[in-house]
């Protein structure tokens, strides 16, 4: 080691994992990286390989390797998550029918797969085929009784609870990390927090088998969010054969910021949304190589679930409407309407969901979760299945809602009174009264926003994996339809309405019942999770629709201000915070506090535990590492002068004393522990020192006792810091630790400092 190097401390790290020490430099599980340190050993590992890929051919070829292993994995990422995706995809098609009747010509094919491969289908009746049969007339052989209704609903709920027991049990037997959506905790590991088995095989297998059935069972949730849980195991799964990623985890992170990316890309069939959602959402850290490696990743994703094309449309996106009209400003009240809702939505979602999980973290309801998601299955079944928007999959309810009435719809929400004088082309259908068809299904859609509005708080945050996407969608689609229809009738039978004059002219098509749904999706789904950008690019991206970028960013930045104003954190944050994860988040501090108001010791505490560099024994370090339980220690000249001279972690000390007790002669319990270049001068008597300058971390973080905590805070924020040292001229007085600073954030807020659990 050349002097400038071993000054800078730099190289201290990696000339000591020269010799093959194992885990040195890992972590414990619950515990936060130090991304600084990650860095320096990535850039040492870096410069190594560059150095010796000038020596010989084949260690050009290796550097040439280790510079594509990053592009390997997102490719590898984005052709397993795709795979899975559209495998839940044709599951999910499947396993959803199936709670209605079965295929006779194939038992696995869903109800529409059945019956485009029937020659009796007619296009009026697209749905309805001999070859499926729903239950009661497989078993009895009547279709329209009493009895058949009744017969077919009992094995509709049946089935549902089948479904979710035996999902919540897979949870509960192999996989307890498999519930929830995943985001929050994707959110705390992408900060650098350590969640050991988070990203496992098993919670990759479970949670994708449970998704299928916990979507299938007709519960209030949606598959998105696991989607992007499912992405991150695949990328973790991929991270562990190259060593680049699997013994530095700080490039981990950039690895599974790309497969979040990945995640959302096969949800929704939206790459560039999927990218800019893993910046705005997930991502703590997020470089311009990541960016491009997310791109490749969510491009491969989306190409790959293309090619499976689980939806039988040859398109990649889930909802792909059309609309023939374009959009007048005067809408753009109903649209910022409609983004109020969502932002109202969003608080009494986050604050009613939040309030029940207390609850079900406090008291006995959390003993029993099996009997939870079965209750609340049974009570979503018994109330879904009367109402035919709540009874089919939440996806084709939105898909339906998006839906522009053409001449040949069949659904309900198309039954308008044609007048029969009218000509007019075949596509552009005027605006015309509504017919009793259409105040059904305002009435039942009515009944069918309150039920999923209600339902949504108590099934997120369940013991199997739950998405909020699509829920929240429905809710805001279901609202925005009603609001179409209620402006298209306006516009009908007052057009001669100053508002309505200058753009809807009799007989003319002029609002567009749909396009107000997918604006009302927008905004709850804005509402809850306070998406602004990526939201309004995956919506364009999953409808297709490009000329209604701005009713949808209207929507989404009414709704989020709307939601701002009753509290700051959207679902993820919240979650985050009820489950006490050592997150810091991007807000502003605004106190005024300084660096000594936070750090430990206190005036009250005994001092801090240091080391010393040349006067501490081999005993006296195992005797603190016994007393304590801290993560690393300061190294002082000595206890008189207190001038800082490193920082030790715990866990390098602990694997280099076993390791030199093992393997060095003359290492005993009275042996001289020392930090300097040189041995101490001792007498000759004395059992031989071990020497450990080489797992010292020469440039600790420091700041004085007068930083402002702003400083601090940006500094832990911006640099990934895990502790900080507090000194004044040279002088070590305490250390402040990620948790303190997360501590005293929850003080200055009023909020209880213990609530932030992990260490």
């Amino acid at each position: 080691l050349d002097h400038s190097e071993e000054m800078n401390g730099a190289g201290n790290l990696m000339d000591f994992l020269d010799e093959p020490l194992p885990d040195v430099g890992t972590y414990e599980d619950f515990h936060t990286i130090d991304w600084l340190r990650e860095k320096s050993r990535d850039t040492d590992r870096h410069r190594k390989i560059t150095n010796r890929s000038k020596e010989s051919i084949w260690e050009f070829v290796k550097s040439l390797l280790d510079a594509w292993s990053g592009w390997v994995v997102m490719l590898l990422i984005g052709l397993l998550s795709g795979t899975l995706a559209g495998v839940i995809d044709l599951a999910v098609d499947w396993m959803t029918d199936l709670k209605e009747g079965v295929c006779l010509s194939a038992f696995w094919y869903s109800h529409e797969q059945c019956c485009w491969t029937s020659n009796e289908t007619t296009f009026a009746d697209r749905d309805k085929c001999p070859q499926w049969q729903k239950w009661a007339e497989l078993m009895t052989g009547h279709t329209e009784s009493a009895g058949a209704y009744v017969l077919n609903y009992f094995l509709y709920v049946l089935w549902a609870l089948f479904f979710s027991f035996l999902a919540v049990s897979l949870v509960r037997v192999f996989a307890p990390y498999a519930c929830g959506s995943g985001i929050p905790e994707i959110k705390t590991i992408l900060s650098g927090f350590i969640i050991r088995g988070y990203l496992g095989k098993w919670t990759l297998l479970i949670k994708t088998v449970t998704l299928v059935l916990a979507v299938s069972s007709g519960l209030s949730l949606g598959k998105e969010g696991p989607l992007v849980h499912v992405a991150c195991c695949c990328g973790n799964l991929f991270c562990s054969l190259f060593s680049k990623y699997s013994k530095n985890e700080g490039k981990r992170r950039e690895v599974l910021s790309a497969a979040a990316a990945a995640g959302v890309s096969v949800a929704f069939g939206a790459p560039i949304g999927g990218v800019l959602f893993s910046l705005e959402e997930v991502s703590y850290y997020f470089p311009l190589k990541t960016l491009w490696r997310s791109f490749f990743a969510a491009l491969v994703a989306a190409f790959t679930l293309r090619s499976i094309n689980p939806f039988g449309n040859n398109r990649l996106v889930l909802f792909y409407v059309e609309y023939h009209t374009p959009w007048y400003m005067a809408e753009l009240v109903p649209f910022i309407l409609l983004g109020v809702f969502g932002g109202l939505w969003g608080t009494l979602f986050i604050r009613g969901n939040i309030a029940w999980c207390r609850r079900r973290k406090t008291t006995q309801l959390g003993k029993y979760p099996v009997l939870e998601v079965i209750v609340v299955t049974g009570i979503t079944a018994i109330l879904a299945f009367p109402n035919p928007y709540t009874r089919r999959s939440t996806s084709e309810l939105i898909s339906e809602l998006f839906n522009d009435c053409g001449a040949l719809e069949s659904s309900q929400l198309c039954d308008y009174i044609n007048n029969p004088n009218m000509s007019r082309p075949e596509d552009d259908i005027p605006d015309r009264p509504a017919g009793p068809g259409v105040y059904m299904a305002l009435w039942q859609l009515a009944l069918a926003l309150i039920f999923k509005i209600v339902i949504t708080i108590f099934t997120f945050g369940m013991k199997i994996p739950s998405g909020l996407f699509i829920p929240s969608m429905a809710v805001g689609a279901i609202a925005g339809r009603i609001v179409g229809i209620a402006v298209e009738q306006m516009a009908y039978h007052h057009h001669d309405w100053i508002i309505f004059k200058n753009w809807c002219r009799p007989g003319a098509d002029c609002v567009t019942p749909g396009l107000y749904a997918m604006v009302g999706a927008a905004a709850c789904l804005g509402g809850v999770t306070r998406m602004t950008v990526s939201l309004v690019v995956i919506m364009f991206e999953l409808t297709g629709g490009l000329e209604y970028i701005v009713p949808l960013m209207a929507a989404a930045v009414t709704s989020k201000w709307v939601a701002d104003a009753f509290g700051k954190e959207g679902i993820y944050e919240a979650h985050i915070r009820l489950n006490g994860y050592p997150y810091l988040d991007q807000d502003e501090f605004t106190h005024r506090t300084l660096a000594t108001d936070v750090m430990r010791p206190r005036r009250n505490e005994p001092p801090l535990s240091v080391l010393t560099q040349d006067s501490t024994t081999v005993e006296d370090v195992e005797t603190l590492i016994k007393e304590t339980d801290y993560n690393g220690f300061p190294v002082v000249v000595s206890r008189e002068s207190e001038r800082l001279i490193g920082f030790v972690q715990r866990r390098d000390l602990i694997l280099a004393i076993k390791n030199a007790r093992q393997k060095q002669d003359g290492v005993v319990s009275n042996s001289v522990v020392y930090f300097t270049e040189d041995a101490p001068q001792l007498p000759a008597s004395n059992p031989q020192p071990l020497k450990l300058r080489r797992i010292l971390n020469l440039s600790p973080f420091t700041v004085t006792d007068h930083t402002p905590m702003e400083t601090v805070v940006d500094i832990f924020r911006k640099l990934g810091l895990r502790q900080c040292l507090v000194t004044r001229s040279g002088r070590l007085l305490g250390i402040i630790t990620k948790k303190d600073v997360l501590r005293h954030m929850a003080q200055m807020m009023n909020q209880d400092p213990e609530s932030i659990m992990f260490n």
